[in-house]
Parts: structure tokens; C-alpha cells; sequence
């Protein structure tokens, strides 16, 4: 059992020695531990802190290509070096690495597929109200988009196996957290939580400018993620919304013919042929998500084994 712990970095220099020498050296039931840096392209002692420190394995951007690029990045490093658990912390020191090892037994024991650390951000005492309130309506909305039930969505502190990054595919590019909960639990993947407690905040995020910024973000990845794998809860609730906006004009309008009237109310008929317009376009709109969906589908199942055997002999 080979597990690779990959690091994340972007100028890291006076965080990651924390994070190295807190890795655990050896876990129960795991013969290989190797560590993994990312360099996202730093521009101070990153890389040669982590070397003083014994990582051996790198890979490097020479320009900043954001988290998402990089998870997907170091994924496929570890993958190809034979990792069967993949785990993902931060340079910033934000979690605890000694919980590695409970992080990868769930997987070991084959009764989970992806394990992601509850942070319990109720209890974050940097955290302010409005910011906790957010972070469990946010992980409310991936939760409906997925079926799962996860108290931390948003929690970067996870481990894969093998067999579900084979098949997780990552298309945006903030942040992979939204992207691989959705994705995982509408292909029916088995996702755990365990609780954690994080350590002490050491720096402002890099990854969002504010809270608004990454509200805006990540609900455009949610979004996105949920028509691609939902699109008829999207588009028939759009559908229905305006035929029945158009529906009521419409019979406004009838009503008032039949009653001699009708002559000075045509923004009736105007507003409800508008609004059946958009009822038809939604319905349209519907049948072509469908059919891409569909085609994603074999797409997917075509790239799942077209990895295996990239991967089968590494």
C-alpha cells in the first residue's frame, strides 16, 4: 500500500516546515509514505526548504495555474508513481497532518472511497458568524447537488483512492473541492467525513480575494456542476416557472375577449407569448443538456479505462 501526501504551494517557505515535519513517518497498513510538492510557482525558498526536508518528489509550474490545476496535476504524478490513496493537505499549516493516518484507514478498510476532514468550522474561532453561516450553507447546496450529507464541503484536507480518482475529472479551475463532492456522489461514490481540529490560522487565503469573491466562485462551480449532472431539476423548473407565467396572461387574456374587452390589453398576450417563448427555450435547452450528459457519460467511462491502462504498469 503506497500512499502519496501531496502539498499544495505557493511561497510557502515559512509555513512548510511546520506541515513536513508534522507528516507522520510511518501509518499502520501502509508499506510506502512519499510526499509530494507542488510547486504552484513560488518565487521564494519553497522548493529548497522542502528538499532540506527530504521531499523527493516535485512538480512545478513556472507560473501560478491555481489549486484546482494543481491538485490535478499532483494527482497525476502520484498516480503514475503508483499511489493507491492520494492525500491532500495545505502548505499553510492549516490542518493537522498527524490525522493522516486516520484520514487513509477508512479507505484502507475499503469502507469509503473518499475521506474529507470536518473541520467543524462551528467551533473556528477566526471564523466570523456571517463566514460560518456560509460554509454550511454552502456545503447544504453541494450536499443537494451530490446526495451526500457532509458536514465540511469545502474542506481541502481529504484522501482518495485510486479507483475514484480513475474516475473524477477536473474541468474547473478554482477550486476542485465543489467540483470532485459532486461529481463523486452522482457517480455513487462512497464519501466519509472524520472530525478534525485545525491549527492556528497563519495567513490570509491566496486562493479568493474575499468572502465575496469565493462565494461568487465557488457558486459558479456549483452551479456548473449541478447542470452537468442534473440538468432536468435546472431546466423543468425553468420550464414550468414560465409556462405558467405565460399560462396566466393568457387566460387573462381569454377572459377578457370573451367579455369584449380584449382590445386594450394585448401586453397580455404579449407577456404571456413571451413568457411561453422562454418556457419553449427552456424545454430546448433541457433535451440538449440531456443528450451532452449522455454523451459526457461514455466520454467518461472512455477516459476511466483509458487511465487504467495509462496508470496499470506505473
Amino acid at each position: 500500500m503506497k500512499v502519496f501526501v501531496q502539498i499544495p504551494c505557493l511561497n510557502e517557505e515559512a509555513t512548510l516546515p511546520s506541515v513536513l515535519k508534522s507528516i507522520p513517518k510511518t501509518i499502520k497498513n501502509v508499506d510506502q509514505l512519499e510526499i509530494l510538492v507542488i510547486d504552484d510557482g513560488s518565487s521564494d525558498k519553497t522548493v529548497e526548504i522542502a528538499k532540506k526536508h527530504g521531499v523527493k518528489h516535485f512538480v512545478h509550474h513556472t507560473r501560478n495555474m491555481g489549486l484546482a490545476r494543481s491538485f490535478r496535476d499532483g494527482v497525476d504524478y502520484a498516480l503514475k508513481h503508483g499511489a493507491d490513496i492520494v492525500v491532500n493537505t495545505d502548505g499553510d499549516n492549516q490542518y493537522p497532518q498527524a490525522r493522516i493516518a486516520d484520514l487513509v484507514q477508512p479507505i484502507i478498510a475499503k469502507k469509503a472511497d473518499i475521506v474529507i476532514g470536518d473541520r467543524e468550522t462551528a467551533k473556528i474561532a477566526h471564523f466570523s458568524p456571517f463566514k460560518k453561516f456560509m460554509q454550511r450553507f454552502g456545503s447544504w447546496v453541494v450536499n443537494k447537488a451530490a446526495g451526500t450529507n457532509l458536514p465540511d464541503a469545502a474542506s481541502g484536507f481529504r484522501a482518495y483512492s485510486r479507483s475514484s480518482l480513475m474516475k473524477l475529472n477536473i474541468v474547473t479551475k478554482f477550486s476542485y473541492c465543489m467540483e470532485t463532492i459532486i461529481q463523486a456522489g452522482n457517480k455513487r461514490l462512497n464519501i466519509v467525513s472524520i472530525a478534525i481540529e485545525t491549527n492556528q490560522k497563519t495567513r490570509e487565503s491566496r486562493l479568493f480575494k474575499n468572502i465575496w469573491h469565493h462565494m461568487f466562485m465557488s457558486g459558479t462551480a456549483i452551479i456548473r456542476s449541478y447542470v452537468m449532472y442534473k440538468p432536468h431539476t435546472i431546466f423543468v423548473t425553468l420550464g414550468t416557472i414560465f409556462f405558467i407565467a405565460g399560462f396566466v396572461p393568457f387566460v387573462r387574456y381569454a377572459a377578457l375577449y370573451f367579455q369584449g374587452e380584449a382590445g386594450g390589453h394585448l401586453q397580455s398576450l404579449i407577456l404571456g407569448s413571451s413568457m411561453l417563448v422562454g418556457s419553449l427555450l427552456a424545454f430546448a435547452l433541457l433535451v440538449i443538456s440531456d443528450l451532452q450528459r449522455t454523451n459526457r457519460t461514455l466520454l467518461e467511462d472512455q477516459l476511466e479505462r483509458t487511465k487504467e491502462i495509462q496508470y496499470k504498469n506505473l
